[in-house]
């Protein structure tokens, strides 16, 4: 991909420059904040901070719907819609589709004859997500919003109508084509993660087969679970030290370093257990893959109510061999919750305690954890070099966006 530098002016402290031709505009000129409520019967959408706005069915989402669904907002396509309290993560967009979306949200009908698709690249490129986080307000993390009035001056940076119809195609193109790469990566890491599954299968004892003792989970083992305290209270989050954990940890191998902290306050007020090194962590939910994955905690944290802590009796049973046992048991434990009744499948502690485990003598859990360490590190080798790769697709991806909306690139000739 050839590209030619152009020439630039500089307009403020977090975008880059403004190529010469373009001009700037504050949002309030081009949007009206509209909030029509009372269409229930509309098709729901959501904003995710990878895809945009969308229809809520067309991905996996924990969040729920309220049962009054006459407060949520209509919008129509060209909308501009934000998620107020996760903008500066990227979930603002502009709207392909009719539908209704959370009361929460801002909602903006356009008053303008800009392209939609150059405006919903711009507004979900890094230097706006920059932008989102410095005119957002709060203590903390989970109560940040965005400030209204320094949204409204929020400068919208445009190229000539007719080029920002030709970066739209380019970054259509070329995003597309970074796309079929990254999805034929996780491919890949399935098909590995499915050999190291079929890996433990083939060592671990079968606990119905009769060879080898068997025991529940529960036996000579903690099991529970915890919850979240309530992020208005500034008492269970401010200055926390004690690590809390979520449902995502499960996607590491181990876990040795937590992102959230919580107070001594939040654990007397909101009964959190202290969660011991060596505790296996499940998921109980969880979107994708992640509900009934299972890592090793390396350091003492506490969990919420998703994630289940096993804390085994070391003179009864071996961290890795029961991790290992998980991994190969994690087909029969996603059909357990499915059982369950709910639409998104959930496990429950209760179940675990009573999930049947194969119980070998102590020195032959550890022998078969050591050989099972053995027999996949060459498969943990490629999984790891392989999400790297997709780490770096992504950066580059992020990268190609913020060059072509700001004009660091001159994309004309890509798409003549």
């Amino acid at each position: 991909m050839s590209t030619t530098t152009v020439q630039t002016v500089q307009p403020t402290t977090w975008l880059p420059t403004v190529p010469a031709g373009w001009t700037v505009r504050p949002l309030w000129s081009m949007f009206e904040r509209i909030k029509d409520v009372d269409h229930p019967d509309e098709q729901m959408l959501s904003v995710f901070r990878d895809y945009g706005v969308v229809a809520k069915s067309s991905r996996d989402n924990l969040n729920q719907t309220a049962e009054n669904r006459s407060i949520y907002q209509l919008v129509h396509p060209g909308w501009l819609v934000t998620n107020r309290m996760k903008a500066w993560q990227g979930s603002v967009g502009i709207s392909p589709l009719r539908g209704i979306v959370s009361g929460h949200y801002i909602c903006f009908a356009p008053r303008h004859a800009q392209n939609p698709d150059y405006l919903n690249w711009l507004f979900r490129s890094v230097p706006y997500t920059h932008a989102y986080a410095l005119i957002s307000r709060g203590v903390r993390i989970g109560q940040v919003e965005i400030d209204n009035d320094s949204y409204r001056q929020l400068p919208v940076l445009l190229p000539p109508v007719e080029e920002q119809r030709g970066v739209a195609e380019f970054l259509d193109r070329e995003t597309a084509r970074i796309d079929t790469l990254i999805e034929e990566q996780k491919r890949l890491i399935d098909m590995l993660q499915e050999r190291r599954t079929s890996v433990a299968r083939t060592c671990v004892p079968d606990p119905r087969s009769g060879s080898v003792a068997a025991d529940k989970l529960g036996r000579r083992t903690r099991i529970g679970n915890g919850s979240t305290p309530r992020r208005e209270n500034e008492a269970f989050w401010e200055n926390g030290h004690i690590p809390w954990l979520n449902s995502s940890v499960v996607n590491q191998d181990r876990v040795g370093a937590a992102t959230q902290f919580v107070t001594d306050a939040a654990v007397t007020q909101c009964h959190l257990p202290f969660v011991p090194p060596g505790s296996l962590l499940v998921a109980l939910t969880g979107q994708g893959k992640t509900r009934g994955m299972a890592t090793v905690l390396d350091i003492e944290a506490t969990i919420n109510q998703h994630v289940a802590y096993v804390t085994p009796d070391a003179d009864f049973w071996d961290s890795e061999y029961l991790l290992w046992s998980l991994t190969a048991a994690y087909a029969e434990l996603r059909a357990i919750s499915d059982e369950n009744g709910s639409t998104k499948g959930a496990l429950t502690c209760e179940e675990l305690k009573r999930f049947r485990v194969a119980h070998p003598p102590l020195v032959e859990q550890r022998r078969i954890a050591t050989h099972l360490s053995e027999q996949t590190s060459k498969i943990d080798t490629l999984i790891a070099e392989t999400e790297q790769f997709i780490e770096l697709a992504r950066e580059r991806r992020s990268a190609l966006i913020t060059a072509a909306v700001t004009g660091q690139i001159d994309v004309r000739k890509e798409v003549a």
